[in-house]
């Protein structure tokens, strides 16, 4: 079947960094340096930690936002009304900084751009356990943030994240796409579980590509430049 949308992943994708290994680490000293004057730093990270695991067993019932505030704010035991807003001065003041720990890829621009001048309907479908705000700065650190996106993926506008299949499936429900139509483009396993209800995937390897992991075997695999090759040509 014709392919009409294309889903991107972000981090390792079209963002050069390792979330797990590099990223994530950073992430956490920040946040800890941050809010140490109101909550220990382990207690933090653990609440958050805690928090992400409600996210990712979710039932869908709740925005993956709802999810994680439901255990984090009870585990520190400190007010959502109080922490929330130092959450949003965080990420406007501190995450920024992170951008060090990334860098950008040069032809990611290029390659989302051509996948809007096809015709696509394009999506940036990063897992969803960051705000709105998060997202759309690594959208920025990467190049592509200034785009006309029929989706962009964040926990406060999901109910599922990767690698469960639904978090796919809601995103081709809001954009009004069969499984089949899809091309999901990722560099982990838990982009290309997508396979499993149907979608076309392609796999960009990165540092995080971890090959014994991925299943089911990836339609494409290739570089992000291959990515517009391969979608040029289908317009041919």
């Amino acid at each position: 079947m014709t392919i009409k949308a294309i889903l991107f992943d972000l981090d390792g994708t079209l963002l050069d960094h390792d979330m797990r290994s590099d990223f994530l680490p950073h992430y956490f000293e920040a946040l800890g340096k941050n809010f140490a004057h109101i909550i220990p730093p382990k207690k933090l990270i653990q609440g958050i930690m805690l928090g992400s695991d409600a996210i990712t067993r979710s039932d869908g019932s709740v925005t993956n936002m709802e999810a994680f505030a439901r255990v984090f704010y009870p585990y520190v035991n400190i007010a959502r009304e109080t922490l929330e807003p130092e959450f949003m001065v965080f990420y406007r003041e501190v995450f920024p900084i992170l951008q060090e720990y990334t860098k950008r890829k040069p032809e990611a621009r290029d390659v989302v751009e051509t996948m809007f001048k096809l015709g696509y309907r394009v999506v940036i479908a990063t897992n969803p356990y960051f705000p709105y705000t998060a997202v759309q700065q690594r959208m920025a650190w990467a190049g592509v943030d200034d785009l006309p996106y029929h989706r962009i993926t964040s926990y406060e506008n999901s109910h599922f994240a990767k690698p469960d299949p639904r978090y796919f499936l809601e995103i081709l429900d809001e954009i009004g796409c069969k499984p089949e139509e899809a091309l999901v483009v990722g560099d982990e396993a838990m982009d290309m579980i997508a396979g499993t209800i149907g979608c076309q995937t392609f796999l960009v390897e990165s540092t995080a590509t971890i090959e014994h992991e991925i299943r089911p075997e990836p339609t494409y695999r290739g570089t992000l430049t291959g990515v517009k090759s391969l979608l040029t040509s289908k317009q041919k």
